[in-house]
């Protein structure tokens, strides 16, 4: 059967009823609540609320990191795969804190549609907007929610306003809040015609939903307080007006973003923003690659690792490779090649995530997020096929802003604070550089937050205390060119040259004068502030 737009063959229905999606937003939008209730309408978890509990409960099922848990931050992007209605969501929870943002740059590239959180007290913030344009750059369809409608807010026009001026995309309301702040009761369905109220006594209890035929239904003012009422049927006349009708087609090509209203917190609006990422979200799509694209609906597997997580059971030394399916129907057991190494892989015991909690994957199919226990061979960026040689591009590493050296506590144990610092560069949660003259790694972060979780890990994990000091160094470039130019260069520069955990050589430099020097002296040369992870 022909997909007639396109001439390629239609997608298979157990691929089409995915929908494999990232969560964006700033700190404290309310991210890690919404994910939590998502879970719970996915029938993943019983009880919904363990944001705000205390003690063991006091963390959402999508942090399991000690430090996770202790400051209250995501700091690691999880997978969570659940069933909703008709479909089949695979969630992938992005750290909100600004300085973690390369892990959530990179696990863009493993999804095809974004939720973007916004608060509605505080609109759209730094990080929020940072993250969009790596969706804008991807062209990933945006839904967005706009989150807390039960606290004082900002008023409706200048919060869809602000979206439409700072990030270019157009806006369709899906829904309309009715009242904010003390005097929100619910918000009004505009794509369903339908009333949704708040339970404000209840806050797992999904609320009540009236059916209105059109806004001239008196059983409107049965429910909805007079003044509010009115102001209701204004805004909503202006907003036919003035704003655009919902397109599905501008909303897959990212051009415009439907925006919901609610309170997670209370479990509102949730409901109706998943029936809107299984009604408007993409099915898993198309994903770039050397020599050729590879197509979902092909027969032959093929995936990609977008992250790696070392450690996730402290009990076991593992490392779990996340490989986002490109393509075809997995099944347990399968040799697949490891393009990189050329070497064949048996996968016998993947793992599908709900958070922390694993479960055996007997099959996966393209657009599923799977876990593959490894002992280092999967690193991020490397493919895995069913014999051919194809390479998933596109997938950042980017240069730190933050350089500093690292010693262990005890000189003795050097050779364990090697092995620690080279696990976490395979996971990506630090570059580490190994400088041509002297002993010792510099290791760069893109943001101090980093270091402190990286101490933590390595005195946790290695049982190894470890002190960071500052570097002499304040940023770092790849190196490329031809071979001879850049062999004179290394030997004119040896005390700013370094190595990566890749062997690849990098220049560490001072100041920006170091960088424009080069790039004077040696116009042969590249220096990149970004490293393709494609293996």
């Amino acid at each position: 059967m022909l997909d007639t737009a396109s001439n390629r063959p239609a997608v298979p229905p157990e691929i089409a009823r995915r929908r494999t999606f990232a969560i964006i937003s700033h700190p404290d939008a309310g991210k890690t609540t919404l994910t939590e209730k998502f879970l719970l309408y996915g029938g993943a978890i019983q009880m919904a609320g363990q944001v705000r509990a205390k003690g063991e409960a006091r963390r959402t099922r999508s942090d399991f990191m000690q430090m996770e848990k202790d400051r209250g931050i995501s700091v690691s992007a999880s997978a969570m795969s659940f069933d909703y209605g008709n479909f089949r969501f695979n969630l992938v929870d992005t750290p909100g804190h600004s300085d973690f943002s390369e892990d959530t740059y990179r696990t863009l590239t493993a999804v095809d549609a974004a939720v973007m959180v916004i608060d509605g007290a505080k609109g759209v913030e730094s990080q929020t907007q940072k993250l969009f344009e790596v969706c804008r750059l991807r062209d990933l369809p945006i839904l967005t929610f706009c989150n807390k409608m039960d606290r004082e807010s900002r008023d409706t026009f200048e919060i869809i306003d602000e979206i439409q001026e700072m990030l270019a995309i157009d806006v369709t309301p899906a829904s309309w809040p009715i009242g904010q702040g003390r005097d929100f009761i619910g918000c009004y369905d505009i794509l369903r015609d339908r009333l949704e109220l708040m339970d404000r006594a209840d806050r797992n209890k999904i609320a009540e939903s009236i059916k209105i035929e059109g806004l001239d239904d008196p059983k409107l003012a049965e429910h909805v307080p007079a003044h509010l009422l009115d102001q209701l049927m204004e805004e909503l006349e202006m907003a036919r007006e003035l704003l655009p009708k919902l397109d599905p087609q501008a909303v897959l090509e990212g051009h415009m973003t439907p925006i919901w209203f609610g309170s997670a917190i209370n479990s509102f609006g949730v409901k109706e923003l998943m029936d809107g990422i299984g009604t408007y979200g993409p099915e898993p799509q198309p994903q770039q690659a050397s020599p050729r694209q590879i197509l979902p609906e092909e027969t032959k597997v093929a995936g990609f690792v977008f992250k790696v997580q070392a450690n996730m059971d402290p009990k076991h030394r593992d490392r779990v490779a996340f490989v986002r399916l490109a393509s075809g129907h997995f099944k347990r057991g399968m040799k697949l090649l490891h393009v990189r190494s050329k070497k064949p892989m048996a996968v016998s015991n993947p793992v599908l995530f709900l958070a922390s909690d694993r479960e055996l994957a007997e099959e996966g199919w393209a657009g599923d997020i799977i876990g593959i226990p490894n002992h280092g061979q999967l690193r991020i960026g490397d493919t895995l096929t069913e014999g051919e040689a194809l390479r998933v591009t596109g997938i950042p590493s980017f240069a730190p802003e933050l350089l500093q050296t690292v010693r262990a506590g005890d000189p003795m144990k050097a050779k364990h604070l090697e092995k620690a610092l080279m696990q976490f560069a395979e996971e990506g949660a630090a570059k580490v550089f190994k400088p041509s003259i002297g002993s010792g790694f510099i290791v760069g972060v893109v943001g101090a937050l980093q270091f402190e979780v990286l101490a933590s890990r390595i005195e946790m994990e290695y049982g190894l205390p470890v002190r960071f000091e500052p570097s002499q160094f304040t940023s770092a470039r790849w190196v490329s060119g031809d071979k001879l130019a850049v062999d004179k260069f290394v030997n004119a520069n040896k005390q700013h040259i370094a190595h990566d955990h890749d062997g690849d050589i990098v220049y560490l430099t001072r100041l920006q004068w170091d960088i424009d020097r080069i790039e004077r002296d040696y116009p042969d040369l590249t220096l990149s502030a970004t490293k393709e992870m494609m293996v």
